[in-house]
């Protein structure tokens, strides 16, 4: 019996030895440039909006954490996201969609944070709130669609979904996606940044030109404002289920600049 215990006790610890995060050529790997993408989802979805992106930037050799927001808060988002961050080894690029731009936005001082990606986003600076960017455009006709349910929580419609936020995507799709949509907190699109990620990172913008949910325009003063480099694409708020190899790629192309630029720093 002694014997047994041994060897069993011997295996287990072989066993978690070659399960740690922290072997030699894990470093190596993380040393090499930006090899980490931190995908953040906005209101009305989930962690599986990006599921046509994910085996992309993975055949890339990627290592890719899609979070899953609880949409309670902005604080709750930003702590989900802060999570995924800190799972990770390495540099991160952080990639926010819709109202998860905000929460990037907060979350991307992060100190493993080397670059910020805005998609069908906006970017409050410090003090700023959601609505407080949105008002200073035209408002677009997508958010008329949220309704309160008995909670307090925004949830948006089948026409919303249908019409305005995936307007590009066939029915049956967003009908899936009426279903799986988590509520948004109704106080979330009034909370403020307390301090812009942006300011103090390399950012990307992909500005969707036929958004519904959030005015085109204002996308793209937000990335103006923050000198990003910029996509414009023919789609609607969800371009990462409508146009995902030009979102990919452009991921991808923002890991080798952040990459290239540590490399160069050497």
């Amino acid at each position: 019996m002694h014997h047994f215990h041994t060897v069993a006790l011997s295996a287990l610890a072989a066993a978690l030895l070659s399960f740690t995060p922290l072997n030699p050529a894990h470093l190596k790997t993380a040393s090499q440039g930006v090899k980490n993408v931190v995908l953040v989802h906005g209101a009305s979805a989930d962690g599986s909006s990006w599921e046509k992106v994910i085996p992309m930037l993975q055949a890339k050799g990627l290592t890719v954490i899609s979070v899953q927001n609880p949409l309670t808060s902005l604080a709750d988002d930003v702590a989900a996201t802060k999570r995924a961050i800190a799972m990770l080894h390495g540099p991160v690029l952080l990639v926010g969609h819709s109202w998860a731009g905000v929460v990037i936005t907060e979350a991307g001082n992060d100190p493993k944070v080397a670059g910020l990606m805005y998609l069908s986003a906006l970017a409050p600076d410090a003090g700023q709130s959601l609505s407080d960017m949105a008002k200073e455009g035209p408002t677009a006709p997508g958010p008329a669609e949220y309704k309160p349910d008995a909670s307090g929580f925004l949830v948006l419609s089948q026409k919303g979904f249908t019409e305005d936020f995936a307007q590009d995507l066939p029915p049956l799709q967003t009908k899936v996606m009426y279903s799986v949509q988590g509520g948004w907190a109704k106080q979330c699109p009034d909370e403020k940044v307390t301090k812009a990620a942006w300011k103090t990172r390399p950012t990307w913008f992909i500005v969707a030109g036929e958004d519904r949910m959030i005015n085109p325009d204002l996308e793209k003063v937000a990335a103006k404002r923050m000198h990003a480099t910029t996509l414009v694409l023919k789609s609607s708020h969800v371009s990462m289920l409508s146009q995902p190899k030009k979102v990919a790629d452009f991921i991808i192309s923002a890991t080798e600049k952040l990459s290239a630029q540590q490399l160069s720093k050497r």
